[in-house]
């Protein structure tokens, strides 16, 4: 990045036009893909149902309003992100966007996105959508990333609330299989995160955040994910018990979390000399299996509303 695009974009003057893929950047189209998968699940899963017009608004609108998080965490965190190789070429700190510009694109999205799920569907479905961006936000982007080692620990709800909103949506309220839903994305977050902090830790060092690995060690760290990981196999079980889960679930479950665990002790027991490459190998393998044992999990809850017409279903 060059010293003009590096002024540009902190004094509200951008080098560049930025173009529609820039400002889709800006949604963290990733991580909105995550929120959409899990919003979806949620809804299909959740009982009585809705028309296809309005689940396919609420959907959209609850991708705004990740989306608008995205956008507004980036606004934020412009200052560090020009300092990590990781995210260093994101639309702000590579001077596509001014923060400025940022700033009202999150704040549209998220007040569009919250008024018309509202409309679209209820008004408890609005206010977890108005909650889940006011958390993601306020709660974790501008207090606790900056403050505290336990930052994606508590922070992690952020990206929990998806699935409840989804069945809100349906249902107008909260149910202990909604709150499960969440709790399984909660409990799998530190453990996720932990394993790609392991080898992005010079990235979280340079720019001042105080990840578990920066300030508690990389030992320290493996320690965490193995605990979380135990936390968390009993949650994801607890989901196959209930009116979503059912024997499809119980047997992906119980597979994912036996690798999970697996994975989870490879990183905890590692040898402290292994050579950086083999340990990162190992990290990264882990990290990509929390990643599919999210999505199993969930699609998992998600075969099981489908074919339970056809009487495959719950309990």
């Amino acid at each position: 990045m060059t010293d003009a695009s590096l002024n540009a974009s902190e004094t509200g003057l951008g080098e560049y036009d930025a173009g529609f893929g820039d400002y889709f950047a800006l949604l963290k189209p990733r991580v909105m893909s995550l929120v959409v998968f899990t919003a979806f699940v949620g809804l299909v899963a959740a009982p009585g149902g809705v028309h296809p017009v309005v689940g396919f608004a609420a959907i959209l609108f609850i991708a705004v309003g990740g989306g608008a998080s995205g956008a507004l965490n980036m606004w934020w965190d412009a200052d560090i992100d020009r300092v990590m190789k990781r995210t260093a070429n994101r639309p702000i700190p590579a001077g596509r966007i001014t923060e400025s510009e940022a700033f009202a694109f999150g704040i549209a999205l998220a007040g569009i996105s919250v008024v018309m799920l509202g409309l679209a569907a209820n008004l408890v479905a609005a206010g977890l959508l108005a909650f889940t961006i006011f958390f993601y936000v306020v709660v974790y982007s501008m207090w606790l990333k900056r403050w505290t080692p336990q930052n994606i620990v508590i922070g992690g709800a952020a990206g929990a609330f998806p699935p409840m909103i989804g069945w809100a949506v349906v249902t107008g309220g909260i149910a202990p299989e909604s709150v499960l839903m969440f709790l399984l994305i909660f409990m799998w977050t530190p453990p996720h995160f932990w394993a790609l902090a392991l080898f992005m830790k010079s990235d979280y060092e340079t720019a001042g955040v105080p990840m578990l690995t920066v300030t508690h060690g990389r030992k320290s760290t493996r320690k965490h994910i193995l605990v979380y990981t135990v936390l968390l196999t009993p949650v994801a079980l607890a989901l196959g018990f209930t009116s979503i889960g059912g024997p499809i679930y119980l047997v992906v479950a119980v597979l994912l979390n036996l690798a999970f665990l697996k994975g989870a002790w490879d990183i905890w027991r590692r040898d402290e000399t292994m050579a950086q490459a083999d340990a990162y190998r190992t990290e990264k393998r882990v990290f990509a299996l929390s990643l599919f044992y999210l999505f199993g999990h969930f699609l998992a809850i998600l075969a099981q509303a489908m074919l339970a017409p056809y009487g495959f279903g719950g309990w």
